[in-house]
């Protein structure tokens, strides 16, 4: 490692793998100081005689843990809190919070006098349908916590919907879309008030959410995006108090209005549309912020590239004994949401099956719908698979809730109405024996394997 004695020393907090975290710690290495993994393996806070110490030691913290994806949010944000009160942070606690809670963040914009969606959120059936008909026929669901599309619904609004999905609150939303047949926003990465690049996100075939994870492509915008909607998001990074921020815009009618602003957006979209990686940008931040210095032309230099190898500072990987993984039936009982109501059903446990998969008259039951894409999938000897539509699902088992993009298909020849697959089995173990209908006598080869090409 290449470091100086004027080194800082960055420690970027993320207890995941993803290429985001990797990028920053390689770019604070490449610009001359000591990157620092702060995971699981090595990372705790020690209090010994009124004396609070950092292990392993850093100067300043770069915060990209993805309280998105946990089930468990608020542990991860006392986690971050408890760091931010003993070092520095980028993007710190408090504004992620309002950041990865949507409604929040629309609330905080709005009192800015920032253009967002007309929304609604209810704590009571009552009074969220009482006002769902000033969308009207056709709106936007979405859970208040969601990520890469998930727990987001183009919903018929001539129909109830539920104030909640699974343990999650869930608010309406005006639908802006003024793109006509394939719909598109605009996402702008900025780091200490300066854009970094943008780019137009066009949803794939069959959907009408951009996300570049659900396969939307992405077009340069940085030099040809409208003034109004580049003012726009730096004033909302500015308000949200984000040091690190992708703030989403969509068009409408009456100009640009924010979606979103996420403070652990991906790099891969923008970096294939504009060539730059925000990394060496964050990197320079926390540098810099901690007192240190960097070259700018090198921190240019870099930018132009997208190192997400594993870096040097990485700590060995350990086995994690935070308890063995909890353990599932062949045959479970569980509770399936969607946007309208919520069934308890018997569910097959199939690890063959990359994608969980639901009954068509259930999917319709619960709301489950509408179909956001269409996904190819082999069935027994059929090479070439089928296509059926996937939607998104919130499926409770005992007290833990799955959000999953499930395939639809015709299930009422088979015993159980729900398939579970890897998407939501690789976090159990799997016990064949166990079966909440053990008074039935199954067949074990009854359903048919489902393999995502």
């Amino acid at each position: 490692m290449s470091t100086t004695d004027d080194a800082v020393r960055v420690g970027v907090l993320s207890l995941h793998n993803s290429k985001e975290t990797k990028a920053i710690l390689n770019a604070v290495e490449d610009l001359g100081h000591e990157p620092v993994w702060l995971r699981r393996e090595n990372a705790a806070v020690s209090i010994e005689d009124g004396e609070v110490t950092v292990e392993p030691e850093v100067d300043i913290i770069a915060n990209r843990l993805l309280l998105s994806n946990t089930e468990e949010p608020a542990e991860l944000l006392g986690l971050a809190t408890t760091f931010n009160r003993i070092r520095p942070m980028l993007n710190e606690p408090n504004a992620v919070l309002a950041a990865i809670h949507k409604f929040a963040t629309a609330a905080t914009l709005a009192n800015w006098n920032i253009q967002v969606p007309d929304a609604l959120l209810a704590l009571s059936n009552d009074r969220l349908n009482k006002g769902r008909e000033r969308f009207g026929d056709v709106g936007v669901y979405k859970s208040a916590i969601g990520t890469h599309g998930g727990g987001t619904w183009k919903v018929d609004l001539t129909e109830p919907v539920n104030p909640k999905v699974g343990n999650r609150q869930a608010f309406l939303q005006k639908l802006i879309d003024r793109d006509g047949d394939r719909h598109r926003d605009l996402r702008v990465y900025i780091v200490d008030g300066e854009i970094i690049g943008a780019m137009y996100r066009y949803a794939p075939e069959g959907d009408w959410r951009t996300n570049v994870a659900l396969g939307g492509d992405v077009l340069n915008a940085t030099d040809e995006m409208p003034e109004e909607a580049r003012e726009t998001a730096l004033y909302t990074a500015e308000v949200m108090e984000m040091d690190y921020v992708g703030v989403d815009l969509v068009e409408g009618e009456d100009g640009w209005f924010v979606l979103e602003a996420n403070p652990t957006a991906g790099f891969k979209g923008l970096y294939q549309a504009t060539g730059k990686s925000p990394a060496p940008h964050i990197a320079k931040l926390a540098i810099e912020r901690a007192g240190g210095e960097v070259d700018e032309t090198r921190v240019e230099e870099l930018s132009a590239t997208l190192d997400d190898s594993v870096p040097s500072c990485a700590p060995n990987e350990s086995p994690i004994f935070d308890g063995e993984a909890p353990i599932i039936g062949y045959i479970e009982e569980v509770v399936v949401n969607g946007t309208s109501g919520s069934q308890q059903t018997l569910a097959k446990s199939d690890t063959g099956a990359t994608r969980t998969s639901i009954d068509t008259s259930l999917a319709a039951e619960i709301g489950a719908g509408p179909i956001k894409s269409m996904t190819r999938v082999k069935s027994g000897s059929l090479k070439s698979g089928k296509a059926r539509p996937v939607v998104d699902l919130v499926i409770g088992i005992g007290g833990t809730q799955h959000t999953v993009t499930a395939s639809v298909e015709d299930r009422s020849h088979m015993d159980y109405p729900l398939l579970l697959g890897r998407d939501i089995l690789e976090h159990y173990r799997v016990d064949v024996r166990r079966r909440a209908n053990a008074d039935r006598n199954d067949s074990d080869d009854e359903e048919e394997e489902l393999l995502e090409e």
